[in-house]
C-alpha cells in the first residue's frame, strides 16, 4: 500500500468556500493562490484557454487547495516543474498531500521534513529553486494532479517511512533561452517555517489522475506585455463641429 503525506487540514462548510474565486476550479479540487502578507486571493486572468496570476518579486505565497468531494483526495503538487514534497522533477505518480472530504489546506512551501517547509516566494528566474537546481525550463507554472482514493478500509501509518523515490536526472539549462528569461518570475526556496505533517496510507483508484489543474504566473508587467492582462485604451475626445459661442480673438 502506497504511503503519502497527509496535510493538517481544516474542514469548512462548503457553502463558506464558494465566495472565494478559485484560480482553477475542478471537479475534485479548487486551486487558489494566496498572498501570505495580505491574505488576498490573487485574481486569475484568462487568456487563450489558460489561467494566469500576477505576482510581485519578494512576495510570499501559498497554494490553497479545496476538496470539493466527499472522499479523500491525493493532490500531487508541482511548482516550476518540481514536486513540492520530494524535490523530484515532477511526475503524477509521485508523493503528494492527502485532503480529507470537504476540507481546505494551504501549502506554503517546499517540504523539507515532517516538521518544516521552505517558504514559497516570487523571485526572478535565476533565483528560483528550479533554476538553482539546473531545471529552469518549466519555471512559471503550478500544477496539481488529483487522485480519488480506492474504495477500501483505510489504515493510518503515522510513523511509516517515506516511499522510495526514483531520482530523475536534472535537466541542463537550454542554450536557446531568450535574453529576457531572467526577467521572468519563478518561485524561490525561502526561509524555513514550522509546518507539521505526517504520513498516511492512500491507494489510488486509478493510475491516471482524476483531473489535472494548471496555472501560469509571471510579473504584472510581463503579463501585460504578453497580452494576458488587457490594458484600457486611451480616451481621445472626438472633435465637435459646433462647440458653440462667438468667434474669440486668438492668443498673442
Amino acid at each position: 500500500m502506497l504511503v503519502r503525506l497527509v496535510a493538517k487540514c481544516v474542514t469548512f462548510l462548503f457553502a463558506l468556500l464558494v465566495f472565494s474565486v478559485p484560480a482553477q476550479a475542478g471537479h475534485l479540487l479548487d486551486l487558489q493562490i494566496v498572498n501570505r502578507a495580505s491574505g488576498e486571493v490573487l485574481t486569475p486572468y484568462r487568456h487563450a484557454g489558460l489561467a494566469y496570476i500576477a505576482g510581485n518579486p519578494g512576495e510570499r505565497y501559498a497554494l490553497r487547495l479545496i476538496n470539493r468531494s466527499g472522499g479523500r483526495v491525493l493532490a500531487v503538487l508541482s511548482v516550476d516543474g518540481v514536486n513540492v514534497v520530494t524535490g523530484e522533477t515532477a511526475a503524477t505518480d509521485q508523493s503528494g498531500y492527502v485532503l480529507e472530504p470537504y476540507s481546505s489546506v494551504e501549502i506554503a512551501g517546499w517540504r523539507k521534513n515532517l516538521r518544516e517547509i521552505a517558504q514559497f516566494y516570487f523571485t526572478a528566474l535565476p533565483d528560483s529553486y528550479a533554476a538553482r537546481t539546473d531545471r529552469p525550463d518549466d519555471v512559471g507554472v503550478i500544477g496539481v494532479a488529483a487522485f480519488r482514493e480506492k474504495a477500501r478500509p483505510r489504515v493510518l501509518y503515522p510513523n511509516a517511512a517515506p516511499p522510495a523515490a526514483a531520482t530523475d536526472a536534472p535537466r541542463s539549462e537550454s542554450e536557446s533561452m531568450a535574453k529576457n528569461q531572467a526577467e521572468r518570475l519563478g518561485t524561490g526556496h525561502g526561509p524555513r517555517e514550522y509546518a507539521p505533517t505526517q504520513y498516511t496510507a492512500f491507494e489510488r483508484a486509478s493510475r491516471s489522475p482524476g483531473e489535472i489543474l494548471s496555472l501560469r504566473y509571471d510579473s504584472h508587467a510581463n503579463l501585460v506585455a504578453r497580452g494576458v492582462i488587457p490594458q484600457p485604451r486611451p480616451h481621445f475626445p472626438e472633435p465637435r463641429p459646433f462647440p458653440g459661442g462667438f468667434v474669440p480673438d486668438p492668443r498673442g
